[in-house]
């Protein structure tokens, strides 16, 4: 009996029926891991360590662990692909801690969307070594974490509403705003793009070896800044508007966002400057994908504020 009790408790805390503190820590742990690994990605590029191994999913044709041969290189590399468990395991413990929570609040799909992604990640990982880090397969690797990290920031922030999501939500006043905020949304993607076409011109290419995509790395910089500069233009517009409507939390939202895009901008600005240190570069990559997960918070909160539910006709 006791057993029973004990195995039943420990379902009710893993998979709780309604939000709990251990739901919103797994949800923050989700958020953090998949903004991390940018981070430790970054390392490996950064310090040419990106073919450390140079097959997937073995690390060289006889062994799936690095060789003493492979030096520190080997080591980076191996242990960004470890971490690729790490997620994992949180995103199905982030699934899982929401899997019996009432259906209106619709939580289940984008854990269980960011745990399939995140295995689609590790292919695409896989197949950028096998191209030998061609830059347009390395992009797209790192545009599935900015994804990844704009999910769980979009989890996160229906976590800690915790209000159901009717089934019908449309903007019913101060569409403005709302427009600005997708205007933002647009701009805040096709900067990301444009910075990935950057790095894809610059000198960190994962390996001596590793090809770059041919644009001009100088021309790239001020091209990637000019959306940069518009990115915060909107953002500006979008804090006007929604302090005109007075929606509180959203205007904290915006302020936060701001201050990260000028953090941004001012690493950018640093790191072209100074000819792309290691350090610098990496920050930069870090806040980008921070900047599309506050920018999904952002969404969720400035939506509810400015909708009601529709009537559904009978």
């Amino acid at each position: 009996m006791r057993s029973a009790q004990t195995q039943s408790s420990f379902r009710d805390r893993i998979m709780p029926v309604e939000i709990t503190r251990y739901t919103r820590v797994v949800t923050w742990l989700n958020v953090i891991t998949n903004i991390g690994i940018v981070g430790t990605g970054g390392l490996v590029r950064l310090t040419g360590s990106g073919l450390g191994c140079s097959e997937w999913p073995y690390c060289t044709p006889e062994s799936i662990f690095p060789t003493p041969e492979l030096g520190i290189h080997g080591m980076i590399e191996f242990g960004n692909r470890t971490l690729t468990f790490v997620l994992v395991v949180v995103a199905l413990l982030a699934f899982l801690a929401v899997v019996r929570t009432p259906k209106q609040l619709r939580l289940r799909r984008i854990p269980l969307w960011i745990g399939i992604l995140i295995i689609v990640q590790a292919v695409v990982g896989g197949i950028t070594v096998w191209l030998e880090l061609d830059p347009r397969i390395v992009g797209v690797h790192f545009l599935f974490s900015a994804l990844l990290a704009a999910l769980a920031g979009l989890q996160l922030a229906r976590v800690q509403r915790a209000h159901e999501l009717p089934a019908n939500l449309a903007i019913t006043r101060d569409r403005g705003a709302w427009f600005a905020a997708l205007v933002v949304t647009v701009l805040c993607w096709f900067t990301e793009l444009v910075g990935v076409l950057t790095t894809g011109s610059g000198p960190h290419a994962g390996d001596e070896l590793a090809a770059r995509n041919g644009l001009d790395p100088v021309v790239m910089h001020h091209v990637h800044a000019w959306p940069g500069y518009a990115l915060l233009i909107s953002i500006v517009v979008l804090r006007i508007l929604v302090a005109r409507a007075k929606l509180d939390a959203s205007q904290k939202l915006t302020d936060t966002l701001a201050v990260f895009v000028m953090m941004q901008i001012g690493f950018g600005i640093y790191q072209a400057r100074t000819g792309l240190p290691i350090w610098s570069v990496a920050v930069h990559m870090v806040l980008a994908v921070t900047v599309l997960a506050l920018l999904s918070v952002l969404l969720v909160n400035l939506r509810r504020e400015l909708s009601r539910p529709t009537k559904v006709a009978e």
